[in-house]
């Protein structure tokens, strides 16, 4: 079983920013292969933000926040961290951290929320 919970949201305006973190725990986890952002606006369906490969950092991103965010990991603390900078309305939603096991996202948060103001 692994554990995760985020931290780091909130409201901001938009051109604002926010730095999220996903603490992750369990005796598990040493077997997770990456990590990733996901999140879901109202009305809309769950959507991939961004993923980090653990143990040699790759990163892939979304179109849509390509530029903006970054993410990141401490291997030491188990922790994964999204940077959203330039942060526009759209990008309100509740994010969620999620592990990969090499087959598929297996443990997930419990979301947090961010609002972007315009």
């Amino acid at each position: 079983q692994v554990q995760l919970v985020e931290s780091g949201g909130g409201l901001v305006q938009a051109g604002g920013s926010l730095r999220l973190s996903c603490a992750a725990s369990g005796r598990t986890f040493s077997s997770t292969y990456a990590m990733g952002w996901f999140r879901r606006a109202p009305g809309k369906e769950r959507q991939f933000v961004a993923r980090i490969v653990w143990s040699n950092g790759s990163t892939v991103y979304a179109d849509s926040v390509k530029g903006r965010f970054t993410i990141s990991r401490d291997i030491a603390k188990n922790t994964m961290y999204l940077q959203m900078n330039s942060l526009k309305f759209e990008d309100t939603a509740v994010y969620y951290c999620a592990t990969h096991n090499g087959a598929q996202y297996a443990y997930w948060g419990q979301g947090i929320q961010v609002t972007v103001s315009s």
